[in-house]
């Protein structure tokens, strides 16, 4: 991937088609490795296979790549504890909430809270992005409608926490030189502890079971990094916000893998909530 840009000049262009497109790839590509891990029997160890798989990909593509410019590894060090941190309030929050009420809340929330923290950093979004963002963010939560309830403070908290990581690592990239450099060296770094603490609480059934799914967590560890490291090149390039939002249409690709792969009957109201997320997606191609 080409080496960091940064241009005042983002705030006044609209994103680029090319740019545009690739961030939808990238939201396929989460979808894709979210219903893989849906699709497992055990969604704990499905989730270790993918993220021990994106570690082991990244250590064998890191001695291609240069290194990170060291102005960026403060940031680097500093995302993988918020990653890490991240992956126990998941879990956490799902043991606790239903995931149809807690997966829309948290990735929801944190455009919208990506957008107001790049405002306040200096990095506004004209009144179009803003409309696609809000359609955006209102069209995921609306997902919810119909859900069971459960508690709101962890879904938001880990929001916050998606927000954070994302503002942390747009600008990591931006100071590394090398986004796909930077991508690899924190699936790495953050892959390790969880496959650790599998290995230490299941033993040997973490074996048993990548035995027998390799294959589902080599194909998702290559679409999570994949998806992510297409998605910290695409914020070197435009307003972190903007490719926040985008790439949350991850959602829309999970409705349609859940309709025609696995055979879910769908909510009219989550088609609405579908037709809110088109609905920003075309107004951040027009902003």
């Amino acid at each position: 991937m080409p080496g960091v840009s940064i241009s005042p000049a983002w705030h006044h262009r609209r994103m680029p088609l090319s740019i545009f497109l690739l961030v939808l790839a990238a939201a396929a590509l989460h979808a894709s490795w979210n219903a893989i891990v849906k699709r497992g029997p055990d969604k704990f160890l499905g989730t270790v296979l993918v993220t021990g798989s994106a570690a082991l990909l990244s250590a064998a593509a890191l001695p291609f790549l240069p290194f990170p410019a060291a102005h960026s590894w403060p940031w680097l060090g500093a995302s993988v504890l918020l990653q890490v941190t991240y992956y126990g309030l998941v879990a956490r929050c799902y043991q606790q909430v239903d995931m149809s009420l807690a997966y829309p809340l948290m990735r929801g929330s944190a455009p919208i809270l990506v957008a107001l923290a790049g405002t306040l950093l200096g990095e506004p979004l004209p009144a179009a992005a803003w409309l696609g963002v809000v359609l955006v963010s209102t069209g995921i939560l609306c997902m919810a409608v119909g859900a069971r309830g459960g508690q709101l403070r962890l879904p938001l908290l880990t929001a916050a926490m998606i927000a954070t990581y994302t503002l942390v690592d747009a600008h990591g990239a931006r100071q590394s030189g090398n986004a796909l450099s930077y991508t690899l060296w924190l699936f790495l770094l953050s892959g390790i502890p969880l496959p650790l603490w599998a290995v230490y609480t299941r033993g040997s059934a973490v074996l048993d079971y990548a035995r027998q799914h390799w294959p589902l967590g080599l194909a998702g560890g290559v679409g999570t990094t994949a998806s992510y490291a297409m998605a910290l090149w695409a914020m070197t390039q435009v307003p972190v916000a903007m490719v926040s939002a985008l790439r949350e249409s991850s959602i829309l690709f999970a409705l349609l893998i859940s309709v025609f792969l696995l055979r879910e009957r769908i909510p009219r109201a989550r088609w609405l909530a579908a037709s809110l997320i088109i609905g920003g997606v075309l107004a951040l191609r027009l902003a």
